[in-house]
């Protein structure tokens, strides 16, 4: 599996686009989102977001993309999955295709894929959100900026992942790594834009919180800054998977939170196939 960036695709703006990315207001405290319809009276989600006009790079114009450094890397890592839609298939067959790449991309010694996601974006393109309102039994695409895990959320995922595990006391360090890729083929209408983990600041991350009809989560949103350095791959395809860090318990020296959201790509064609993708979640520890 080849880790390093393709040539951009014909056609491509080799600079980037410049599109609006959904920021938590910046007097936004504690967030909250559901994930399933609230009690009565309370709102989807609690806090106001505003759309700032942010440049988002061509990143396969980037050369030496590294998770541990930018906090992503694009590869090329072809399936086996004849159907998407087929949950034992993803669960036998994606599931150990994920683990392997994420070891590769990342050195480790043990990986646990603990959970995954379709998504696909409704067929009248309405305003990105959260992302949770359901289409034919999917959920749409998220355009609110976040980070899958917090300081506190990743540490209690380890333990999750681990609990009838004999590995947990000889974990030296680990990471949560998303892995996301489409599922029909060239992405032309809302892809997926990363942000550089080094242009993040702690300060600029705001815990929040999602609640599932049984559990609540603990999510990073996060503040503009125009210091934040944009980034998405162009035209992804079924046979490229984008991996980017979502934790490491590591606090020096290597990339932690990948902040990340869906935005619309400028001057689409009309007839536009919808986006579909995967998404999945993979804890990787180094023991």
């Amino acid at each position: 599996m080849h880790m390093q960036p393709r040539l951009p695709s014909p056609g491509i703006e080799a600079a980037g686009v410049i599109a609006p990315l959904s920021y938590l207001a910046a007097d936004a405290s504690h967030p909250v989102s559901y994930a399933y319809t609230p009690p009565p009276g309370m709102p989807w989600e609690s806090a106001a977001y505003e759309a700032h006009e942010s440049f988002i790079a061509d990143a396969r114009r980037q050369q030496g993309l590294a998770l541990d450094g930018n906090g992503f890397l694009l590869a090329d890592a072809p399936s086996a999955v004849r159907d998407f839609s087929d949950e034992d298939e993803i669960v036998s067959t994606y599931y150990a295709e994920a683990m392997e790449l994420a070891l590769m991309a990342t050195g480790g010694t043990h990986a646990y894929v603990f959970d995954h996601l379709v998504r696909r974006r409704e067929a009248d393109r309405a305003a990105l959100s959260f992302g949770r309102k359901l289409v034919q039994g999917q959920a749409a695409a998220n355009g609110r900026i976040h980070n899958d895990y917090t300081e506190e959320s990743g540490r209690r995922r380890l333990a999750l992942v681990l609990r009838d595990s004999d590995l947990l006391p000889f974990v030296q360090h680990f990471s949560i790594i998303n892995i996301w890729r489409s599922i029909k083929g060239p992405v032309q209408d809302t892809p997926l834009a990363v942000c550089d983990a080094r242009s993040v600041q702690p300060t600029e991350l705001v815990r929040g919180e999602v609640r599932y009809p049984k559990r609540t989560g603990e999510i990073y949103q996060l503040c503009h800054a125009a210091h934040h350095r944009w980034s998405y791959f162009p035209q992804m395809d079924r046979h490229e998977a984008l991996l980017f860090k979502q934790y490491d318990s590591r606090t020096q020296g290597v990339a932690r939170f990948t902040p990340h959201a869906a935005f619309d790509l400028p001057h689409i064609p009309a007839d536009a196939p919808l986006r579909e993708s995967i998404e999945l979640r993979c804890l990787v520890v180094h023991a």
